[in-house]
């Protein structure tokens, strides 16, 4: 029996990782930041899909002469779940390669005392489609403490966590290991790991306040 393991990729495209620069930079203003979220989560998707999207052969017909052709199965259900409020940075460009999905938004804030995610908007369905693809969004994996209430939210409505993909900007090993721990098998693309968090729960070096930065608050 093969035993499942945690799996992270850390692409090494030179978008990706010039996209990251320019938001790990203070100097960064709130508008360019945007504009780097929304490409690492375009090229992170793109990694993240390879092999995950099904896939149906049929042939088409072009000017010429008939062909084999290969298209995304459109009746399998794909979903993106963005954790708000910094998911939502990394939605459109997840969204401009999912065009079809669904999205549904799912709303944690971190209580600043106890550092535990705290749910105050929760538009999943009640159940998942089988099969279903499940994309998440979220800039920072840090504590953990989000992405473990969304990865229970999910499957206890019916989600297959080998079927889940979570796009993150920068990852740490506490979140990591408690992914590893409750999910062997998950799948996580990633710019970068960094290994510190502060007192304060915040990745070190990371981005500061993935969402404060995003939304210029």
């Amino acid at each position: 029996m093969t035993q499942q393991q945690l799996r992270i990729y850390v692409p090494p495209h030179p978008l990706i990782q010039h996209w990251l620069g320019v938001a790990r930079d203070v100097a960064t203003p709130s508008v360019l930041f945007r504009s780097a979220i929304t490409e690492l989560g375009r090229w992170l998707t793109y990694e993240a899909v390879r092999e995950w999207l099904p896939t149906q052969e049929t042939t088409v017909q072009t000017p010429l002469a008939t062909c084999p052709a290969t298209f995304i199965d459109p009746h399998m259900p794909v979903a993106v779940v963005p954790i708000l409020r910094a998911g939502l940075g990394l939605l459109e460009g997840a969204q401009g390669l999912l065009p079809l999905a669904s999205v549904y938004h799912l709303g944690l804030a971190r209580n600043e005392e106890t550092l535990e995610a705290v749910c105050y908007l929760n538009k999943l369905p009640e159940k998942f489609a089988p099969e279903t693809r499940v994309l998440i969004t979220e800039p920072m994996l840090a504590t953990g403490g989000s992405i473990m209430v969304a990865m229970e939210e999910l499957t206890q409505r019916g989600v297959d966590p080998a079927l889940i993909r979570i796009v993150s900007v920068v990852a740490c090993p506490p979140a990591l290991q408690k992914l590893a721990a409750a999910y062997p098998g998950l799948i996580i693309y990633t710019a970068t790991i960094d290994e510190i968090l502060n007192d304060q729960g915040y990745i070190v070096p990371g981005l500061g306040d993935a969402g404060d930065r995003i939304f210029g608050t």
